[in-house]
């Protein structure tokens, strides 16, 4: 009996087979990714009137890696675009200042939110970013508050007051220039330049870029600190153009502020590291002769792996506190701050689905004297998909 020498064992086939798609999503140019968030909110007690609004979000981005696309070495082009039904619960019911959704737009739009290029050199040690940016995506973020609904806690609300019509930050954005460089294995400092005036504030719901007309520029720096599962950073920020001072209703420079934060992990559990505890807090200060809050202060914590299952949901308790500053206490009658707090749980169905229950309540919504405290129930539906092409 002749022996087949060219018998192939089930492993080597299995091996043949997975091995080509491997390769190809280890070689892939491009990534394509979709997510839907809808938010019910309903506004039981307080604030300017009960009722309940539907948000929803949609965010389509495409990621490419321009030197396995084009041969374009260490350049990377990125689109992202969203929309959103413009439904709003702060700006309706509740009247609070730092907005209860982090989708709450008030303007039913599309909008591009993000097209840029970003060249890397130096052995990726260094690299620079142009085109339309949000300043959110790399500056004063901290990836733990992920998981609240409340806008204050993923952006230093000092900063997200600021400007005419905001910062370059969601839903709408400008311009930009970022040039980022890594001094150590632990530092990187990087540094950006914006329109000052996002957008078109006579058309919100363009896409629009206009430059001029005394807009001015956002001058943005930031240093951070990364050592295993801890991370801090301080920025700065300021704008050129002159702004009406609340006291005296003259124009006047000296918009700017700072920022600072801190996260990490203070506990892992010893049988399932994937689980365990972190804590974050991030503050800011701004100018109060033209920004009506001088203070913010935002903290959490989120426990990751409550249900024994598995560590596919998280816990979180979360405060978010605003200071007015003077002259717009007197200006407008105001009261000393605003105080949110947040407990939220969210629940992985699979890769794709997740839902979460939350519930806020806000102490003198709007720092406003007439309006009572607020408490709020909402549920959060979190659709997500994405693909390499």
């Amino acid at each position: 009996m002749l022996r087949n020498t060219h018998a192939v064992s089930p492993l080597a086939l299995l091996t043949f087979l997975v091995a080509p798609a491997a390769a190809a999503a280890e070689e892939s140019a491009a990534r394509f990714d979709i997510r839907y968030i809808a938010d019910v909110m309903s506004n039981l007690s307080g604030g300017l009137e009960t009722g309940s609004r539907y948000m929803d979000n949609l965010d389509l981005s495409l990621e490419v890696d321009a030197e396995r696309a084009m041969g374009w070495n260490g350049a990377t082009l990125f689109l992202y675009g969203v929309y959103n039904n413009g439904k709003a619960l702060s700006g309706d019911l509740v009247g609070d200042a730092q907005a209860l959704s982090s989708i709450e737009t008030g303007v039913e739009a599309a909008r591009l939110l993000e097209a840029w290029i970003d060249q890397r050199f130096l052995d990726d040690r260094a690299s620079i970013r142009v085109g339309l940016y949000d300043l959110n995506s790399e500056f004063d973020v901290i990836d733990t508050a992920d998981l609240f609904l409340h806008a204050a806690q993923t952006t230093t609300f000092a900063l997200a007051q600021s400007g005419e019509a905001g910062p370059s930050i969601f839903p709408v954005t400008s311009l930009a220039a970022r040039a980022e460089f890594r001094l150590t294995d632990a530092l990187l400092l990087r540094t950006a330049v914006l329109d000052g005036v996002p957008g078109d504030p006579d058309h919100p719901k363009r896409t629009a870029v206009k430059l001029g007309d005394g807009d001015g520029a956002l001058l943005v720096s930031e240093l951070e600190y990364g050592a295993g599962s801890m991370r801090a950073a301080a920025g700065y920020w300021r704008y050129t153009a002159r702004f009406e001072d609340l006291e005296t209703g003259r124009l006047r420079r000296g918009n700017d502020g700072i920022y600072a934060l801190v996260e990490g992990r203070v506990y892992e559990d010893p049988d399932d590291p994937r689980r365990g505890l972190a804590l974050y807090a991030h503050g800011g200060w701004a100018s109060a002769g033209v920004n009506p809050f001088k203070y913010s202060l935002a903290a959490g914590a989120v426990y990751t792996g409550i249900l024994p299952a598995g560590p596919e949901d998280d816990l979180g308790l979360s405060v978010a506190w605003v200071e007015s500053g003077g002259p717009y206490k007197r200006a407008d009658d105001a009261l000393k701050r605003e105080v949110a707090f947040e407990l939220t749980y969210r629940a992985r169905i699979n890769d794709m689905i997740a839902i979460q229950p939350d519930i806020q309540y806000v102490i003198n919504p709007g720092v406003a004297p007439d309006v009572k405290d607020a408490f709020v129930i909402g549920l959060r539906l979190d659709l997500a998909w994405g693909t390499d092409l």
